[in-house]
């Protein structure tokens, strides 16, 4: 049985991450699926103190394991919560959510 094929604009984002990180990588990718759950309960109990503090640590980790798109999203949606600007920290969330989802990751040297 084959696969579902991703819906129109759910292709896969292929990343390529250096062989040393294998090990590490599932772990980390992990704990930023984790990260978005606590994020969407925070969104629900209007937390935005952990928020910015989740943001804020994705923002610095996600390029040193080769995700600069965690990075990226981290810091918009920490600047989002210094803000108080609800749109953009649920844009944010959803941006996370898409990547997490739609994230392959390729093992090879640059």
């Amino acid at each position: 049985m084959m696969p579902p094929r991703p819906e129109a604009g759910q292709a896969k984002l292929i990343v390529h991450i250096d062989p040393d990180l294998e090990a590490i990588v599932p772990g980390f990718l992990a704990n930023r699926r984790r990260d978005l759950v606590t994020i969407e309960g925070c969104l629900k109990q209007g937390d935005l103190n952990t928020i910015g503090l989740l943001g804020h640590r994705m923002k610095g980790d996600g390029g040193g394991y080769g995700f600069d798109q965690i990075s990226t999203i981290g810091n918009d949606l920490e600047q989002a919560v210094t803000r108080q600007d609800g749109p953009s920290i649920e844009k944010q969330v959803a941006l996370l959510k898409e990547f997490l989802t739609r994230v392959e990751v390729v093992y090879a040297r640059s």
